[in-house]
């Protein structure tokens, strides 16, 4: 079980890898074959409207691949979820000086790992501390 796991975890780091180098390549026929063409697909870029149906998502990629204004994006740090037959990509989006977060949904199609969706959004400069379990903060309202 593992092994098939983790062999699934590296086909899907691929497939991700795929998408970001057909991203970097400009190449719209690659970038058309990583989606699936059976599943439901949507896709939120950053600042865009969800964009539903492959119709759409594949028009999107088509116009921002073919103009000369595209970023140039660069993958980095991405963590592999698999869900039996569906899985999920986090990575981090190195666009310029900017920093996104993005996570990409895979289902497997005929034995190959396809996109169904795609978001990415900005990751604020601001640092703030989270929790962790078991910590609480001080009530405020305890009268000493």
């Amino acid at each position: 079980m593992a092994d098939r796991r983790n062999g699934a975890a590296a086909e899907l780091l691929a497939a991700n890898e795929g998408f970001y180098r057909a991203f970097a390549e400009r190449d719209f026929p690659a970038m058309e074959r990583l989606w699936s063409a059976t599943a439901p697909v949507a896709c939120i870029h950053p600042g865009w409207n969800a964009l539903r149906g492959r119709e759409l998502v594949i028009a999107s990629w088509r116009s921002i691949l073919a103009s000369g204004d595209a970023p140039r994006v660069v993958c980095g740090n991405a963590t592999v979820h698999v869900l039996g037959p569906s899985a999920f990509v986090i990575c981090e989006e190195r666009v310029g000086e900017a920093v996104l977060a993005a996570t990409n949904v895979f289902v497997s199609e005929q034995g190959v790992w396809k996109l169904v969706h795609h978001q990415a959004a900005a990751v604020a400069q601001e640092t703030f501390e989270i929790l962790q379990g078991g910590e609480e903060e001080e009530d405020s309202s305890t009268l000493n």
